[in-house]
């Protein structure tokens, strides 16, 4: 992901690549741990289990632990923008992950005047999940390297014993460095660090079997030194030689947890024909499958890679707890409510029970229905309905319609929630748009996914927002007001 204005590694192509809790934190770090010590490599598993955590954390006492589990979009540029710049994309572009370069002397944004202590906990506070990334001493065969004067290459000597051990010791050393640096930051330990080999001639033995080492010692120190080992590279040299071994000289290296696939094909997700399928899965891969490119968000023009994310566990939602007893709110379809009435045959009609119910538990819950749920459309449910209706700028009628369930199950905290996301706005959301149309028919799980992503694009289509699939402070003003078109 190296670049000074967007670089290209050859066939990716790739650019630069460029989150009790403390206790949870520190649990899943000894069991990673556990697994490095008793000397097998680390590999896919061992990051799935460090991943148990539910996002980037900030611990009591200020140090982030990052990135956690998460299945999502990410973006990665040479210099870590403005605290400004961050804000302005987390309210209203699709990314939820940033790489940053905290480390390494073939940098090629070495000066990074936005990047400190306090950006770091600024941005994880915010919700972003950090990906620090470390472009040290490249393959000996990298043509585009040494970028100065005092950075190296990776050792290609395999010494007297053929073990590359001088690679090794550079790896090893990289760490130690990179962890000083990713403290430094208030990045503290459970924490991925990314090492950003860029593409290089694998079918030159001395320089793979050198980078493979140099891989190998970098994981090992990380993994004493508490943190999860990560590594970016081009899908065809640096990637494809690390899944080789894996499967065919399993004893021979330490592999890291987690790999970041550079694979410029322009599909959102992890995948790759050039490694095998079960490789570093679940929850050990991202993708870089968009090179340097500018997009534009909230008004800020950013030059960056895209990425997608799947780690640790992806995202997930807690169950949520009963309502009312045990009442139903979750439902694909809201349907019209009305009093009972007699039809000319002299048949009634009365509303759904069990949609009366909801509706009756989600108004005692604004505190505007005061009586037991009796799944009857009458008096006491009628004067609370029209109570909503009148303080959210509705005419009082004796319906509930679609825009009424729109407003009062998409009522709540306006934070800006977007694909990745998870947790009580994520089902608020679900449930507005299912009463917004019969068509969507969500099934309300909590998790921002992909068959959510569509539906509130076409929805902020209609009512003429951008289709950006961020629900943010201005989304949700127009689900409260019941917007339909």
């Amino acid at each position: 992901m190296s670049r000074t204005v967007p670089a290209r590694i050859p066939d990716s192509p790739a650019g630069t690549p460029a989150g009790p809790v403390r206790r949870a934190l520190l649990a899943a770090t000894s069991a990673l741990l556990a697994v490095t010590v008793l000397g097998a490599p680390a590999g896919p598993s061992a990051y799935a289990a460090a991943g148990e955590r539910r996002g980037s954390t900030v611990t009591e006492d200020g140090v982030v632990v990052t990135p956690g589990n998460f299945t999502g979009y990410g973006f990665d540029q040479c210099l870590a923008p403005t605290s400004e710049a961050m804000r302005t994309w987390w309210n209203h572009s699709p990314f939820q992950a940033v790489g940053i370069y905290i480390s390494g002397k073939s940098r090629a944004c070495r000066n990074q005047p936005n990047l400190s202590k306090e950006w770091v906990l600024q941005q994880s506070r915010l919700g972003w999940r950090l990906l620090p990334i470390t472009l040290g001493p490249q393959a000996s065969c990298q043509p585009r390297f040494p970028r100065y004067d005092d950075d190296v290459r990776i050792n290609p000597k395999p010494g007297r014993s053929g073990t590359y051990n001088k690679a090794l010791v550079m790896g090893r050393a990289e760490a130690e460095t990179t962890v000083a640096d990713a403290k430094a930051l208030g990045i503290g330990e459970g924490s991925t660090l990314w090492y950003d080999l860029e593409g290089f001639d694998s079918s030159n033995t001395a320089c793979r079997e050198s980078a493979l080492s140099f891989l190998s010692g970098w994981t090992q120190a990380l993994h004493r030194l508490g943190y999860v080992s990560g590594v970016y590279s081009s899908a065809s040299s640096g990637i494809k030689a690390l899944d080789d071994a894996r499967v065919n000289r399993p004893d021979r290296f330490t592999l890291p947890d987690a790999i970041w696939i550079a694979r410029w094909d322009g599909n959102a997700n992890t995948d790759t024909t050039y490694i095998r399928d079960d490789g570093w899965r679940p929850g050990g891969r991202m993708k870089q499958y968009l090179g340097g490119h500018d997009e534009t968000w909230g008004g800020v023009r950013i030059n960056i890679d895209s990425n997608f994310l799947d780690l640790g566990r992806g995202t997930t939602a807690r169950p949520e707890k009963e309502r009312c007893g045990g009442t139903r709110v979750n439902w694909q379809d809201y349907e019209l409510l009305r009093p009972p009435r007699t039809k000319k045959n002299g048949q009634t009609v009365v509303p759904d029970a069990a949609m009366v119910t909801t509706l009756q538990c989600l108004l005692r819950e604004k505190k505007f229905f005061e009586g037991p749920l009796t799944g009857e459309y009458g008096a006491a449910t009628l004067k609370a309905t029209r109570a909503w209706q009148a303080q959210r700028g509705f005419e009082p009628v004796d319906m509930w319609s679609r825009q009424h369930w729109m407003s009062l199950l998409a009522t709540g905290s306006k934070a800006t929630i977007k694909y990745g996301s998870a947790g009580l706005a994520v089902r608020r959301l679900q449930r507005a748009l299912n009463a917004a149309s019969p068509q969507h028919r969500l099934v309300v799980t909590g998790v921002y996914g992909p068959g959510v992503e569509p539906v509130v694009k076409a929805w902020q289509k209609k009512v003429g927002l951008q289709p950006s699939g961020v629900v943010n402070r201005q989304v949700w003003r127009a689900l409260v007001a019941g917007k339909r078109s």
